[in-house]
C-alpha cells in the first residue's frame, strides 16, 4: 500500500502517513484487483463497503431494460465511490460500477468508518467530514450532468460538456476522460451522430480533436 498516495487523496486528506496505515485495519480494508470491462458492483446488488481507486479509473454506468448504457459519472485514481449506498444498508445499487482499464481498489466499511472506534477515533471525524464534502461534490457532479444533457441537440450538448472541460483545465486545450462510445453514453446521444456533429463542429472552426484531446476555438457555435 502506498500510504503517501493514501494520504493525498480526498478521503484521507489531512492525515499522516503513520496515521492512515494505523486506520485500515479499523476500517475492515481490503484490496481488490479487476480487468478492463469487468464489473466490480452490479445493479441491483447491495453492499457496506465503499470503494477507492487506487489505480486505473471506473465508470458509474446504468443500463435500461434493452441494453442501452448511460455512463453518469468518471472515477480516476484517487477517488471515491459507491458511498451513497455503503453508508445505507439494505439500499439495492441502481447503478453498476465498471473498470474502463485495469485497475485496483481498495474498500472500506463504511459502518466503521461512521462508527468511531477506542483505536483510531481521534482521526474519524476528519474521514467523516471529508467524506461529506466528497458526497456534496457528487452531487455538484450529478447536477453538472443534467445541465450537460439538457439541450435538446447533439451540438448543444457538446458545447455545454466540453466548455465545461475547458474552464476545469483552464485552457482550451484539454483532455477528457471518455472514448467517443463513452461520451456519447455520457451525454445521452447516438455515437455516431456525435461523431457526424463533431466533424461538422470542426469544419466550422469550433473545435479540433484527436481521440480524447481537444482544442476550442473563438468562433461562435
Amino acid at each position: 500500500m502506498n500510504y503517501l498516495f493514501l494520504t493525498n487523496t480526498m478521503l484521507f486528506r489531512g492525515t499522516a502517513v503513520g496515521e492512515a496505515a494505523a486506520m485500515l485495519g479499523c476500517l475492515g480494508s481490503f484490496e481488490s484487483r479487476y480487468v478492463k470491462g469487468e464489473l466490480i458492483y452490479r445493479a441491483g446488488e447491495h453492499t457496506e463497503n465503499m470503494g477507492l481507486v487506487l489505480s486505473g479509473s471506473v465508470n458509474i454506468e446504468i443500463d435500461d431494460w434493452w441494453g442501452n448504457k448511460t455512463i453518469l459519472g468518471h472515477i480516476e485514481a484517487g477517488q471515491l465511490f459507491a458511498e451513497t449506498y455503503a453508508c445505507v444498508p439494505g439500499e439495492p445499487l441502481m447503478v453498476s460500477v465498471a473498470a474502463c482499464e485495469t485497475c485496483e481498489i481498495l474498500f472500506l466499511n463504511a459502518a466503521r468508518l461512521l462508527k468511531t472506534c477506542p483505536n483510531s477515533c481521534a482521526h474519524h471525524n476528519r474521514l467523516i467530514q471529508n467524506l461529506l464534502q466528497i458526497s456534496a461534490q457528487k452531487n455538484l457532479e450529478l447536477s453538472r450532468r443534467s445541465l450537460h444533457t439538457a439541450p435538446k441537440s447533439i451540438r448543444g450538448r457538446l458545447l455545454s460538456y466540453l466548455s465545461v472541460c475547458a474552464k476545469q483545465a483552464g485552457s482550451y486545450q484539454f483532455s477528457i476522460p471518455f472514448n467517443r462510445q463513452q461520451l456519447a453514453d455520457y451525454l445521452g446521444v447516438d455515437r455516431s451522430a456525435m461523431s457526424n456533429e463533431l466533424s461538422k463542429m470542426h469544419r466550422d472552426g469550433i473545435l479540433s480533436y484527436d481521440k480524447n484531446n481537444f482544442v476550442l476555438r473563438q468562433t461562435e457555435p
